[in-house]
Parts: C-alpha cells; structure tokens; sequence
C-alpha cells in the first residue's frame, strides 16, 4: 500500500482499519468526491482565467492560492478526519494558482492549456484502463522504484529552487533543448506511475473498509497527483513549443 503520494502513505489506511464497519468507503463514493474536487478547482482557475486575460493583477491570487494550497494539504495529510472539509477548500485554492500559472503558459503558447488538460486526463484514464486489465502489477519493487524517483525528482526541484536565490539554476531542467525535454518526458511519466499507486492504494482503502470521510482523504490525495502532471505536461510542451 506505499505511495510516493505524501498524503497515500502506507499507514493511512492501515490504522482506519476496521473502523468504517457501518458507513465504509467506496469506489464509486471516491470517484464522486474526486469529481467534486475537480469541479472547484476548474471554478476558481477559471475566475483567476478571466481576470489575467481582462487585463487585472492576479499575483495576489495566485500567491494565495499557492501558499494557501500548500498549508491546507499539510493540515490535510496529518488531520484526515478533517478532509470533508478541508479538501474542497484546498480544490478551491489550488484552482487561483492553476489559473493564474495556465493563462500566462496560454498568453505566451496559444492552445497550450488545451493540450495539457487534454494530455492528462488522456493519460489518467489510459493508465485507470491498464490498471484494472491488471496489465500493470503494483510490486513492491515497483512502488520501490517509482517512489526512488518521486524523491529524487523533488530533491533537484528543491536544489534548482534554493539555487535560485543566488542565481544559478540546475542545468537542463529548464532548458528547451533535446535533453531539456528528456527531461521533462521523464518527469511526466514518474508523475504519470504515481497515479497507478494512487488507484492501488484507494482500491485497497475500499477492501479495508476505511470510513466514510476517507472518500474524500483518497480523492485529495489523487487530486495532487493530477495537480502535479498537469503542471508537468505545461512545463513539456512548453519546451517542445520553443
């Protein structure tokens, strides 16, 4: 049951064990959280939308939707119990920062944010498919390796980023030369295999009968790997458009 999802680890399910005998998680409760969660998210990415491209300031928002985002989903991982609430106002505030971060990728590459919506959810479904055909078997040497790469991805990310503050960067990460999209093709498809320990992790939450409030615990814990992967196809067809 290991994720590399921070908010799926491995004792999240574990110590409910048992506890939702009367009123236990489901499938199809998960699924319909998670849709809810989408739904926010698109209403205020698409308020942040309308105001970058009606000429407003919209770094406030996007500030807030960030740090703000960033808070909610650790109160959220170390609190599930408070996810029914939480969870839908993290949706809300990641969805100013992904406005705002989309319409400037779309103001420089038009149709950009199409692509990356459609290259996504493309891409959840094909692996939802592969998934439940059991053509991909969730070892532990694979939830081994995908999380092996899932940190050391966030360790360059946090290098390139405290590098910043003295002006230097990683090499090749950003840059939009052949090994620069490598780069991010890799990436996007380290993203992509976490979303398979996602659905592993909620099918097993379902077999354990986790409680009722674990719906939509599951689906903030898969809203941030898709959150992650859509951010990751912007940054690749953005080099691939340079």
């Amino acid at each position: 049951m290991r994720s590399s999802n921070p908010s799926l680890k491995e004792s999240t399910f574990s110590k409910l064990k048992g506890q939702g005998i009367e009123h236990p998680m489901t499938l199809q409760g998960t699924v319909n959280k998670t849709f809810i969660l989408l739904v926010l998210l698109c209403a205020t990415a698409f308020y942040t939308w309308n105001q970058y491209f009606d000429g407003k300031q919209v770094a406030p928002l996007l500030l807030a939707g960030v740090i703000g985002a960033f808070i909610v989903s650790l109160i959220t991982i170390f609190v599930p119990k408070a996810s029914p609430f939480l969870a839908p106002l993290y949706a809300m505030l990641e969805g100013l920062a992904l406005g705002g971060i989309s319409a400037m990728y779309e103001a420089k590459f038009s149709g950009i944010t199409t692509q990356a919506v459609l290259l996504t959810f493309s891409v959840l479904f094909a692996l939802l498919i592969v998934y439940k055909l059991g053509l991909i078997k969730v070892t532990k040497n694979f939830r081994l390796g995908v999380m092996s790469a899932t940190l050391g991805i966030a360790i360059v990310y946090l290098i390139d980023f405290v590098l910043r503050f003295f002006g230097l960067h990683v090499p090749f990460i950003h840059e939009t030369g052949v090994v620069g999209i490598i780069i991010s093709l890799v990436i996007v498809g380290v993203a992509a295999l976490n979303l398979v320990l996602d659905f592993d992790f909620i099918e097993r939450g379902v077999e354990q009968r986790a409680p009722k409030y674990m719906e939509w615990y599951a689906g903030f814990g898969l809203m941030l790997t898709l959150v992650w992967l859509y951010l990751e196809m912007l940054r690749l067809l953005s080099k691939i458009k340079n």
